[in-house]
């Protein structure tokens, strides 16, 4: 399936979705979400790949903006968990957890162009 113009509409849709999850999953109350196995920081790293992942395939052609977007998400997520008071606290290693996200997710991007565009027909 080709994404065209026709698709702009449901892609910003579903990205809008999965950030609003991912804000919801990171401002609710720390006793509201049962704790997974790993790290904090693993899972910022994670998820942070996969918000900017979901973006690259959504809008490939626009790498920057979506790692722009993501980092600015992770600080605004930051910023809000020290302010809120609910449980949870902002952390400056949690924003350099996002940031290596984000990039993994541009480094594996990076990595399957480069193996299509080498892939002959």
């Amino acid at each position: 399936m080709t994404l065209n113009r026709r698709h702009r509409p449901f892609r910003i849709a579903a990205y809008g979705l999965v950030s609003a999850a991912l804000l919801w999953l990171t401002l609710s109350p720390s006793i509201a979400i049962p704790e997974p196995d790993m790290s904090d920081k693993i899972q910022h790293g994670l998820a942070w790949a996969a918000l900017t992942g979901l973006g690259l395939v959504l809008s490939s052609h626009r790498p920057r903006l979506i790692a722009a977007y993501a980092l600015a998400f992770g600080a605004l997520v930051e910023v809000m968990q020290a302010a809120m008071g609910l449980g949870r606290q902002g952390d400056p290693l949690d924003f350099l957890a996002d940031t290596a996200g984000v990039c993994l997710a541009l480094v594996v991007w990076w990595a399957v162009l480069k193996w299509r565009k080498a892939r002959p027909l």
